[in-house]
């Protein structure tokens, strides 16, 4: 129980340090996708902790959960880890657990099939208002235009994924801004930033008082548009994404003095203008590897007094 006992510490402290650092950092403006990994390592460290406490605690509430768990391991494995208590301590943390462990699953499927029927519906609209021509072969990718009067272009993933792009947008766009905006719905595409908004919103929806789900959710809609747009300024250029981005939003009401305060285009022009250099290789390199200690920790504290025991 004292092993499951640290896990959950181990779980509370990521959970509450790993948002307050990340938020106070200026480094995740310069280097989104290093940031996007590091609070995937802090999600994935608070979630290794629960689970591998609740099967910690199952196994001292129960024999047979224990006599399962600790099955394949050496003979003398299972004794470091105490005995088997069955107190209502360990036997409620497990229980808790797993009713968590079972709701934050049903959370993520029900986010998945959403956006499945999204994705359908907006496949059925295309087809719609852009069907394909008789003989016409839509290949790997297929580029659509549409007509409209508001300037707009996004990625619609899927089998057969397509590229959207509408005719006020071919208007507005001059020179290879077209090209740019084109490469910032590929960079999502090639990077999946779909799945990681979909686990993020299910873990914030599944515990919404929980700070650091709430904040993965909150972070990764912004950071996955940086990292996209760094895609599309190192094909294009700064100044050519920046001037995209103003293309196709500023008739949306996010520049300006009554700019809703959840628009981050403003903020995402200016960064692209300011062209603030990157951390060196070092530095990212670092960030990464202690990123990745994060969900490695609560393992070494899981499997420690295992390792102490053959030892």
């Amino acid at each position: 129980m004292m092993v499951s006992a640290v896990l959950l510490l181990l779980g509370a402290l990521t959970a509450v340090v790993a948002p307050r650092w990340l938020g106070r950092a200026a480094w995740p403006e310069r280097e989104p996708v290093v940031a996007l990994w590091v609070w995937q390592c802090a999600v994935a460290g608070v979630l290794l902790c629960l689970g591998l406490s609740m099967l910690l605690s199952a196994a001292t509430a129960w024999q047979a959960v224990r006599g399962r768990l600790f099955a394949p391991a050496p003979h003398g494995v299972a004794e470091a880890y105490g005995p088997v208590t069955g107190g209502p301590w360990a036997a409620g943390t497990a229980v808790v657990l797993a009713g968590g462990a079972v709701w934050t699953g049903a959370m993520l499927t029900r986010e998945v099939l959403r956006a499945r029927a999204r994705r359908r519906a907006r496949r059925s609209e295309l087809l719609v208002r852009a069907p394909l021509l008789p003989g016409e072969d839509p290949g790997p990718v297929r580029l659509v235009l549409l007509e409209g009067e508001r300037p707009g272009a996004w990625w619609v993933p899927g089998a057969a994924p397509q590229l959207v792009v509408t005719t006020a947008a071919l208007n507005r766009l001059k020179g290879r801004q077209l090209d740019a905006v084109l490469a910032h719905e590929q960079g999502h595409a090639v990077a999946r930033h779909e799945w990681l908004l979909n686990c993020a919103r299910a873990l914030s929806g599944a515990f919404p008082q929980v700070r650091v789900f709430a904040a993965f959710r909150d972070e990764m809609h912004h950071l996955v548009e940086l990292a996209a747009d760094d895609v599309a300024s190192r094909r294009f250029g700064r100044l050519t994404t920046a001037l995209a981005l103003v293309g196709l939003n500023e008739d949306r009401g996010v520049f300006g003095p009554y700019a809703p305060p959840e628009a981050h285009v403003p903020q995402r022009v200016t960064r692209l203008l300011a062209a603030t250099p990157r951390l060196s290789p070092g530095h990212r390199l670092g960030l990464t590897a202690a990123a990745a200690l994060v969900p490695a920790l609560p393992l070494l504290v899981a499997f420690g007094p295992g390792l102490t025991a053959l030892t």
